[in-house]
């Protein structure tokens, strides 16, 4: 059940963190009002986590699907696309997400 309540912290902080951008440093109540929620879910649904998986691997992952989702959510949405750096960095970052959970002994599996 922890890794269906990583999947929602996850989620919920994209959507957050993507109202925070919309919110333009929070003059827009509807766009302020979503990342202050979805911050606190993200939270509350991570903290559900560490119950099961242990913080070092839940923050890992939590992160780095953050990030990956975050930069492919924005790309597609400003339809900017990132650089070939950025596209390397991205795929590494995924690349560290999946060795954890494929060979790590830590996950909990």
């Amino acid at each position: 059940m922890g890794y269906w309540y990583l999947g929602a912290a996850i989620i919920a902080e994209v959507i957050a963190t993507l109202a925070l951008k919309a919110s333009d440093g929070f003059n827009h109540a509807f766009a302020s009002t979503v990342c202050v929620v979805g911050y606190v879910t993200a939270f509350y649904f991570l903290s559900l986590v560490l119950k099961t998986v242990p913080v070092g691997i839940a923050y890992a992952i939590w992160a780095g699907m953050g990030i990956v989702l975050i930069a492919t959510v924005s790309a597609v949405m400003t339809k900017t696309l990132p650089d070939m750096a950025a596209i390397l960095g991205i795929l590494l970052i995924l690349a560290g997400v999946i060795v954890i959970n494929v060979f790590s002994k830590t996950t909990g599996h």
